[in-house]
């Protein structure tokens, strides 16, 4: 602030320039992941034969995944090692890079491979794409969410502190439950030092019921109206059920303390 002839002016302080928040080796690192997963659909286009393959997009709605579904059902029984590669390379990149929709995936298992092999497809995908994002976090996971989402952070980390003692219980909890995100659970987990053994124990297991919920609903994908037809009362009290015991000893030890 200055003053000139009895005037006070004020003096505008431009803010800093935005700083991006990754460096060049986490750049680096993020970007060969990326194309790792790009050559591996390459990979299976490659040995596809010749034919139209516009249907092949990440389904955003109901109707996208029924004509995905319709044009998959005869390459999952001729070409099923290709088919199997693609859905996991798909499954894992969207799990990885949190991109959504992989509720639609989960139906389209269930829709071609059944509710046993589609739940042991969910289950290995999810956790591979999640134990993927969570390594990958380990390279530029604090720089990002310290700059897009630090109070959600600092929430996470101070809950993962109070239970250090019942962890997998706290863990299986937010599995089960929608008090945060999956995909913020699998980037921020590695930052606010959850192991990487409690974090794969209850991803596998978190994710179960829910796969099998999902999935098993694939198998009737025509009669869906919207991705809400999915969970049903009986489907949501088993879930919150599970979440219940899950967090009971968490809860135990909180009261004992």
């Amino acid at each position: 602030m200055a003053k000139e002839g009895g005037n006070t002016v004020q003096e505008v302080v431009a803010p800093p320039p935005s700083k991006f928040p990754l460096s060049a080796w986490e750049s680096v690192v993020a970007s060969a992941v990326v194309l790792g997963f790009a050559a591996s659909i390459c990979g299976v286009y490659l040995t596809m034969p010749d034919s139209d393959y516009s249907f092949l997009k990440l389904p955003r709605s109901l109707q996208d995944l029924q004509l995905l579904r319709d044009n998959l059902e005869s390459y999952t029984s001729d070409y099923t090692a290709q088919v199997l590669v693609g859905y996991c390379v798909v499954y894992i990149f969207m799990q990885t890079f949190m991109i959504p929709g992989t509720v639609f995936m989960s139906l389209l298992a269930g829709a071609l491979f059944g509710v046993f092999k589609g739940v042991a497809l969910v289950v290995f995908t999810a956790t591979a794409g999640a134990s993927s994002c969570y390594f990958l976090s380990k390279v530029i996971g604090r720089p990002l969410l310290s700059s897009l989402a630090p109070e959600k952070l600092k929430f996470f980390q101070k809950e993962v502190a109070k239970r250090r003692k019942s962890l997998l219980n706290y863990m299986l909890f937010l599995r089960l439950t929608p008090t945060l995100p999956n995909t913020f659970i699998n980037f921020a987990s590695p930052i606010v030092d959850v192991p990487y053994h409690i974090f794969f124990l209850a991803t596998v297991i978190g994710l179960v019921p829910a796969a099998y919920v999902t999935v098993r609903a694939g198998l009737a994908l025509g009669e869906l109206q919207s991705v809400g037809d999915l969970y049903d009362f009986n489907s949501i009290a088993t879930l919150f059920f599970i979440g219940l015991v899950s967090v009971t000893p968490t809860l135990i030890s909180k009261n004992e303390s």
